[in-house]
């Protein structure tokens, strides 16, 4: 048996099929020798695939892909139609002799040789010239040599006259007549059976030339991205170790500056403590001696010589105890170069490290429910963005971003206040509807529906505005950095205000929306009833004028 058709993938990949045999094996590169058709379409010799099932399963030698095997045999099933082309391709090789004249020619020569298929037998081009021209012979059906047709059935011996579609079978006059006669309906004669199959056919064949281009151009596409991932690995290589190299130069002049920093402070705190230690080491035999001659004097004076040299004594300590001695150590003995942090901040630049803003959303026309709310969701920094636009403002400094603000503040807080004086609207409107079942206007409740749809576009327009500005103030940022933090905050906290001044807004117009239709239908209740209250209330006055006024 052949061994496996490749041996890596390189070979897979170079394979040109333009130089694949149709009736050649893959494996054993011979004329196929009953072809067995995989699951995946591949096909190879039976005597290649033997041995190779394991567990009802066989895996195809090209691809890999397992095909499942039925029943007792340990091998696909035959290939019938490729079978039929091996068969038909050795057949060429045999003679043909011509039924009339004898003339001998070999089947390859399908030009000079023909095929009587209502005779069943072959002819010489010269002798279907001479004898099936005749008027006799018109109705013999006359195909090349290798069009020739299998004229009777395998069943019952005759030829075959009809197609049926629904069992796609061939059949004679017997099985015509034996089939269920709703069966018959599908049964159309030999020639429109091959004239649509061949109409079919070429559609297939069409859509299969069009997988075979697709696969093609991916297959050059393929082979191209396998070009660039090489190209790429070794470009990225080159950058990793020029980075690499790179955070190396960077890492070892940080580390001089640090190990320097680090030799000063030791240098610095060794000194004071050195000061410090000979300043009291000094201060030792002073008080040792002072301690030695008060015990001695004790000792030696009298009452008389006590108290006239004594106080001096006494003067002397208290002025030895009021001198500044530095008792406690006036340095740390604590090395600190904040290490992390430098390495850290050396490497930014490289690794572009740091916070960023995010990405601007494309297009800087927002429409009024399409605002961006991904960078703001999970925060509330209100408060914070008050806090430090104040302390912005304060700090005097004259940039875009604080002429900004300033003009921001003015806008907000205008949106705020009119939001506010609707909420409380709404809210008194909604607290006389449900609980002192009032009345309510329908002209007033339409005027703030209005009101609240203009102040929507508005803070649409507004948020558009602010987001118009992004680009001018990334530019800002990166020439500034130290600002950026807390201008990127106010800023995406302005939208985040912005996005709930809105959301409050929605919330009130759909309050607003949900209250109309009672409030219009009270009205109507009330304009079907005022005539009736009125006569009631005419009849009561002029029964209680009546009653005062006899």
């Amino acid at each position: 048996m052949a061994g496996g058709i490749f041996t890596n993938l390189d070979n897979l990949f170079n394979l040109d099929c333009s130089n694949v045999h149709p009736l050649v094996c893959h494996l054993c590169h011979e004329q196929y020798q009953t072809p067995c058709l995989l699951d995946c379409y591949h096909i190879f010799c039976a005597r290649c695939l033997s041995g190779r099932t394991n567990d009802s399963r066989l895996s195809c030698p090209l691809c890999g892909v397992p095909s499942v095997v039925k029943g007792n045999s340990t091998l696909p099933p035959e290939d019938r139609l490729l079978k039929f082309l091996v068969d038909n391709n050795g057949e060429a090789e045999e003679t043909v002799q011509c039924a009339n004249c004898d003339q001998e020619s070999n089947n390859k020569d399908t030009g000079v040789m023909y095929f009587c298929n209502t005779c069943s037998q072959p002819l010489c081009a010269a002798c279907r010239e001479l004898t099936h021209k005749a008027r006799m012979f018109s109705h013999h059906e006359i195909v090349s040599l290798a069009k020739r047709a299998s004229v009777s059935a395998a069943l019952h011996e005759e030829p075959y006259i009809l197609f049926s579609t629904e069992n796609q079978s061939m059949l004679c006059i017997k099985c015509f007549r034996d089939m269920q006669v709703e069966s018959r309906t599908h049964c159309i004669d030999i020639e429109t059976a091959y004239m649509q199959g061949c109409e079919m056919l070429d559609q297939a064949v069409l859509v299969v030339k069009e997988l075979q281009t697709s696969a093609r151009e991916a297959i050059v596409l393929l082979r191209a991205m396998i070009g660039e991932v090489c190209l790429n690995v070794e470009e990225e290589e080159s950058a990793i170790c020029t980075l690499f190299n790179s955070l190396q130069e960077k890492l070892a002049e940080r580390k001089k500056i640090l190990l320097k920093a680090a030799q000063s402070q030791h240098e610095e705190k060794e000194k004071a403590l050195k000061e410090q230690l000979s300043h009291l080491t000094a201060l030792l035999p002073t008080l040792q001696v002072h301690l030695v001659t008060c015990s001695a004097f004790l000792s030696s004076a009298n009452k008389f010589e006590f108290l006239d040299m004594g106080y001096q004594l006494m003067e002397r300590l208290k002025r030895i105890v009021k001198l500044p001695h530095r008792l406690r150590p006036v340095q740390s003995s604590k090395i600190n170069t904040d290490y992390r942090s430098e390495f850290a901040r050396c490497l930014e630049p490289l690794l572009l490290l740091g916070p960023r803003c995010p990405p601007s959303v494309s297009g800087s026309s927002v429409a009024t429910s399409e605002m961006p709310q991904g960078s703001v969701f999970g925060r509330r920094p209100t408060c914070h963005r008050n806090i430090c636009t104040k302390v912005l403002l304060a700090e005097g400094a004259e940039t875009p971003f604080t002429e900004h603000c300033r003009n921001y503040e003015n806008t907000y807080r205008s949106f705020q206040t009119e939001i506010q004086n609707l909420k409380d609207q709404v809210q008194e409107l909604h607290r006389d509807l449900t609980k002192h079942h009032s009345i309510i206007n329908t002209d007033k409740m339409g005027e703030i529906l209005d009101r609240s749809l203009h102040i929507d576009s508005q803070i649409a327009a507004q948020y558009s505005t602010v987001e118009t500005m992004r680009v001018m103030f990334e530019e800002v940022w990166d020439e500034t950095f130290q600002r950026v933090t807390n201008e990127q905050e106010i800023y995406e906290a302005q939208l985040h205000d912005l996005m709930q001044l809105k959301q409050e807004n929605s919330y009130l117009t759909t309050i607003a929306r949900q209250i109309s239709p009672y409030i219009l239908s009270i009205a109507k209740v009330k304009e079907r009833l005022e005539p009736s209250i009125l006569c009631v209330y005419s009849l009561v006055s002029k029964n209680y004028y009546d009653k005062t006024h006899p």
